[in-house]
């Protein structure tokens, strides 16, 4: 349908109030205004719950919107509608999308340049899985850390939604893979093929010295925090440290900003002493402001990680699928620390 076919169109959101409980989120229905040139009108099949909704409902994502807001990072739909000027075949393509807010909806407009095509065949859900965490683990992988066949790597969380695709794409380009997990999760991680380690145990960093004892050449660590010192001890000489989050701080109260920008200032000290070991702080978003280029690499990552699932090379675990109307149940559930991969929220797409 394009613009000028346009009848009333509505969206079932969930809205984030503020800081504090599940409950904080409410379900509201709200009227679509006519599409814009460019703009597309995407009927959500899946979204998710990923860390960065976590970190906004504590009011502690680095750059989120003031309350209230729809959350939802990424999302994976058909196209409906497009607006004037737009490539009208683009009607009925299954999509997917990086959004950082708004996709908690059963229908969302989105510029129509920043959809990617998703292969046919491929089950929302699991496309959903292998979206911001896709792109994530591959960029880290690939382009920061440059891994190559023979490399040892260490993955921390590697049950986690991110975590477990680095390790499935490391392991594909011939790396050995140490990989942290609570206990419960232990055997899930050596079944993608990672060594496992306790990361309960007290001596964690000891056990994953002795699995790499001349040090590993990536280390990939969502945690942050104090310990990100011990992930840095880990690294051969030549190694990359990649820090994609600062988990240990999630519960602490304070300036949202300043756990990232402690571990920033750590970061850039490090990578200025002589020490032949770098360190990075993975940004989904860096390089953003060249929006057409911007563009143009997502559309080649995210590309190629929809490739691999295809392909079947890649298995993104899909925790639950939850309906949009119980997202609290999806929040908390992904929160609970108890679950291998992504939650993903399932819109019913009814009027």
């Amino acid at each position: 349908m394009t613009a000028t076919e346009h009848t009333a169109r509505t969206a079932l959101e969930a809205v984030l109030h503020g800081p504090g409980a599940a409950e904080e989120i409410t379900l509201r229905r709200r009227t679509l205004a006519p599409l814009a040139p460019g703009g597309a009108l995407v009927r959500v099949e899946a979204t998710g719950v990923s860390f960065a909704e976590q970190q906004m409902r504590r009011g502690k994502y680095y750059d989120q919107p003031p309350f209230p807001f729809v959350p939802g990072y990424d999302l994976v739909g058909r196209v409906e509608e497009v607006g004037p000027d737009t490539d009208p075949a683009l009607v009925g393509r299954r999509v997917a999308a990086l959004t950082k807010t708004g996709g908690w909806a059963d229908r969302v407009v989105l510029p129509a340049a920043d959809l990617v095509p998703v292969p046919d065949g491929v089950d929302p859900a699991d496309a959903e899985a292998a979206v911001v965490n896709g792109v994530t683990a591959h960029r880290m992988l690939h382009r920061l850390a440059r891994v190559r066949r023979g490399d040892t790597v260490v993955v921390l969380g590697a049950n986690g939604g991110v975590g477990s695709l680095l390790v499935q794409m490391a392991r594909r380009a011939g790396a050995t893979v140490i990989g942290t997990a609570s206990t419960r999760h232990l055997e899930a991680v050596r079944a993608l093929g990672a060594l496992p380690v306790d990361r309960r145990a007290p001596d964690m960093y000891a056990r994953i010295r002795e699995l790499a004892p001349e040090g590993a050449a990536a280390v990939f660590d969502h945690v942050g925090g104090p310990a990100i010192v011990d992930s840095f001890r880990l690294l051969a000489p030549g190694g990359t440290l990649v820090s994609y989050g600062t988990a240990a701080t999630r519960d602490e109260q304070g300036n949202a900003r300043m756990p990232v920008l402690a571990l920033f200032g750590r970061l850039l000290l490090w990578n200025a002493l002589p020490n032949r070991r770098s360190a990075h702080f993975f940004n989904l978003w860096q390089g953003h402001r060249s929006l057409d280029r911007y563009r143009r690499r997502l559309a080649e990552d995210l590309g190629a990680v929809f490739a691999l699932l295809a392909e079947g090379a890649i298995d993104p675990p899909v925790a639950a699928r939850v309906p949009l109307e119980e997202i609290d149940g999806a929040l908390a559930l992904a929160e609970s620390g108890t679950v291998v991969g992504k939650v993903v929220v399932v819109p019913a797409g009814r009027d």
